[in-house]
């Protein structure tokens, strides 16, 4: 029995889940208090690394916030979509695979 569960072990092909890359997308009304916020509270950043990644979100139009599951990144931008419709902003945020 023992070898038969070795055997099996090892022919068993792991792969790494994909990785799903998070960004958030620059538009016209979103302050940048609020993406601050999405950052921190969302993708539990920093205020230092809040500020560069909402800083890139305005300069370069897009930013990573982070790099997850694909469950995760779903619920990620989920999460952003539900709170910016709260509070009436049309930030969005989108998963693109890595």
């Amino acid at each position: 029995m023992a070898s038969y569960k070795y055997e099996l072990e090892n022919d068993l092909e792991l792969e790494e889940p994909k990785k799903y890359k998070v960004l958030l997308l620059n538009d016209d009304f979103s302050t940048m208090e609020f993406v601050m916020e999405i950052l921190t509270k969302v993708f539990r950043k920093t205020i230092t690394e809040a500020e560069q990644i909402m800083l890139d979100v305005h300069n370069n139009g897009k930013s990573i916030c982070g790099i997850y599951t694909r469950e995760i990144a779903l619920t990620k931008v989920s999460q952003v979509k539900t709170l910016a419709r709260k509070a009436n902003f049309p930030l969005k945020a989108i998963a693109q695979e890595e």
